[in-house]
């Protein structure tokens, strides 16, 4: 659907304790034992992702083409990326995107032909006749879905259009060309390629609601008229323990209309920051929606809208939430990504015990005063948020801290990551620091993550 997107000095005193119960740690290091792609292909499903072909090298690169079956283009493939000029062609994004999805044995899910959204100011400055848009949208549809003839597995030929209530969105194809524009749009999509299985997606349809219900109803009106309509593309944007109770059953009764189901724009965001909570919580969203698809036979599979949250629309979109997709920022995949294998009937390696450490020191100190400093490292694992804790035992006092939220109960202190500071890679560490107050003693406290 969307876009795709720092006194007098003492001898140092330190101390260091292996963590326990990390947060946001069980498992976050390493990749499923065997890929997600392979893992749905025995269950003869999709596992997809949205992609930005700019960024298909590298980390970004391997771990899409390694994970994944098939490929859906973020925005490469809408019409103000490829004719943001009448008659003037940019090809060059979205064929770099089939051609990475052919070297790797993927399929590609093209998105989209009609939206509203995402046009080119030539076509919605435009004041067009009925036919005159017709003739259009008809060389549009013919043009793209022709230029891939063969390579496409799905397109997305109509996208988004209804409104909450159940009611036609009113989109200048709507308004323009009748209420017979979808039909249209799905005859001449076949037209292009009789080989590509033609869809309607749209968001906000993932349980049994009104949206859903029309989307239902214009499906089952245009299988009784013999309008070509091969599937319904249930997006999926969803939001931490949201996840609809009526998913599985609104799958299983457009699959029994005769028709495929996809979901295809998976993700499922929460505020931030990100808690131990949130991220079980998210995991088991990710279950759930796998098990849906899993269990009916007629859903094909599941498409991820971004496989990493620096890849992801939410932040822009959403202020102060995120964390939706299966890998963080740093490329290490969540708890949620595990979740999927597991659905998918696959397993997992846990990192090993003691991978990650805390080590609490005093970097300089003074009669009242000193400031302290907490490295987070990581060797075999990853987290993608933590909390340290510690108990003082002098009596101690943080009086300020940075890179890190603190707070002190008595002499109990727990620190938790900035917003900025939470990732810590395989291999890599984090850091943050205090100013404190001492008086008699100041003792190196044991720090725990938890």
């Amino acid at each position: 659907m969307r876009s795709l997107r720092s006194g007098s000095a003492t001898s140092l005193l330190a101390g260091v304790v292996t963590a326990g119960s990390l947060l946001l740690a069980a498992p976050v290091a390493h990749a499923a034992d065997t890929p997600l792609r392979d893992l749905a292909e025995t269950k003869g499903k999709v596992m997809g992702t949205a992609v930005t072909g700019s960024k298909l090298t590298g980390t970004y690169g391997e771990i899409a083409g390694r994970e994944f079956n098939s490929l859906t283009p973020g925005n490469a493939m809408k019409w103000g990326s490829v004719e943001p000029s009448r008659g003037s062609h940019d090809w060059a994004e979205a064929d770099r995107i089939v051609d990475f999805a052919e070297a790797h044995g993927q399929q590609v899910r093209g998105h989209t032909l009609l939206w509203h959204q995402q046009n080119p100011n030539w076509l919605t400055s435009g004041s067009w006749t009925r036919d005159q848009l017709g003739a259009i949208v008809q060389d549009h549809i013919a043009t793209e879905v022709g230029r891939y003839k063969g390579r496409i597995a799905a397109w997305d030929v109509v996208n988004e259009p209804f409104n909450e209530d159940g009611t036609h969105r009113p989109t200048l194809f709507r308004t323009t060309l009748g209420p017979d524009y979808i039909a249209q749009a799905l005859t001449w999509a076949r037209a292009a390629d009789p080989s590509a299985k033609l869809y309607i997606n749209d968001y906000n349809v993932e349980g049994v609601n009104a949206k859903s219900t029309a989307l239902y109803n214009l499906v089952k009106s245009l299988k009784e008229r013999g309008i070509p309509i091969d599937g319904v593309g249930l997006q999926a944007h969803l939001i931490v323990g949201q996840v609809p109770s009526t998913l599985q059953q609104n799958i299983q009764r457009f699959a029994d209309l005769g028709v495929d189901v996809a979901i295809t724009e998976l993700d499922i965001r929460t505020q931030l920051p990100m808690t131990q909570a949130k991220l079980t919580q998210q995991a088991a969203d990710y279950k759930a929606v796998m098990n849906a698809c899993v269990t009916v036979a007629r859903c094909t599979g599941v498409t991820v809208w971004g496989f990493t949250d620096s890849d992801s629309w939410i932040p822009d979109t959403f202020p102060g939430q995120g964390a939706a997709t299966p890998y963080d920022e740093n490329y290490q995949p969540k708890p949620a990504y595990h979740a999927i294998a597991e659905a998918l009937g696959g397993t997992t390696t846990p990192p090993p015990t003691g991978a990650c450490t805390a080590t609490y020191s005093v970097t300089s100190q003074w009669s009242t005063g000193y400031t302290g400093q907490v490295r987070i490292a990581c060797s075999g694992a990853a987290l993608s948020s933590w909390k340290a804790n510690w108990t003082f035992g002098a009596g101690q006092r943080i009086t300020q801290a940075w890179n890190a939220d603190c707070t002190q109960s008595g002499t109990a202190v727990s620190c938790a990551n900035a917003p900025y500071n939470g990732s810590v890679p395989d291999g890599g560490s984090v850091t943050f620091g205090f100013n404190g107050s001492w008086s008699g003693s100041n003792p190196v406290p044991v720090v725990t993550l938890g």
